[in-house]
């Protein structure tokens, strides 16, 4: 497909997902031209998966936690707040329309540093490993989902003490997956290019349909989302936005 082509579509992904800057503005979504050249080379367009089984689909919310959102947190991420609105509208739509919602929550706490080493000794040191193990304890506040998430109680809870669920050695999310017959995720939550994209790379490595839902991730910077939006895209799953999402929850077509 021409590169003109390809840039419209490209366009046209980034105009549905920045809106006007405002208080509850999200991430400016640039795609870039390689990551959309590369799809339509590999399989004719740019999303892979153009629909969708409600009832096989499950949307994953990482991370969207007190200790993530809350001004002035231990690891606020502040674009974090802002989707929460865009969370909320999939997590009533996919329910609404037959699928699961499971919450993913980081859980560390005292005795974390031994069980993750490299992570608590090398990666985060000294006091900040202290006050990020700690702040991430059952019962403390800071581990808490952020009080603003429309949460029901049936919906399941799966705690994590890597950055990606699936890391369990007891494989909790995904025997919950497939023990419920879901064949597809859709990724949301925060940071985009931690938590949310090992939990993505990780789906997709399970053969599970994966799809980072754009205006629904929060990381520092946009630079930062939109380099694993890209990445994801070319060579891992889907990335749309709420809106695109919602219509195939409603059993429409992606582009």
């Amino acid at each position: 497909m021409p590169a003109r082509c390809a840039a419209m579509i490209r366009n046209s992904l980034s105009e549905r997902v920045s809106p006007e800057a405002g208080p509850a503005a999200v991430h400016k979504i640039e795609i870039t031209q390689q990551a959309i050249g590369i799809s339509l080379r590999r399989r004719g367009r740019v999303q892979p998966f153009p629909t969708l089984e409600t009832r096989k689909t499950a949307l994953l919310v990482v991370d969207m936690q007190t200790g993530f959102l809350a001004p002035g947190a231990v690891a606020e991420i502040p674009m974090a707040r802002n989707i929460v609105p865009n969370i909320n509208r999939l997590a009533d739509g996919l329910r609404r329309a037959g699928g699961t919602i499971v919450w993913i929550i980081s859980t560390y706490g005292p005795g974390a540093e031994r069980d993750w080493t490299t992570f608590f000794n090398y990666i985060i040191t000294g006091e900040a490993a202290d006050q990020f193990r700690l702040a991430f304890a059952e019962g403390r506040p800071e581990h808490a989902l952020w009080h603003e998430l429309d949460r029901l109680p049936a919906d399941p809870v799966i705690s994590k003490n890597r950055l990606t669920p699936f890391a369990d050695p007891a494989r909790q999310l995904e025997s919950l997956l497939h023990k419920r017959g879901i064949d597809t995720v859709l990724v949301t939550g925060t940071v985009t290019n931690v938590c949310c994209e090992c939990t993505a790379r990780d789906a997709a490595m399970r053969n599970f349909k994966t799809i980072m839902i754009a205006d629904a991730n929060a990381s520092r910077n946009d630079a930062e989302h939109n380099a694993t939006l890209s990445i994801f895209l070319q060579a891992f799953g889907g990335v749309i936005d709420t809106d695109e999402a919602l219509r195939l929850i409603a059993g429409g077509t992606a582009t």
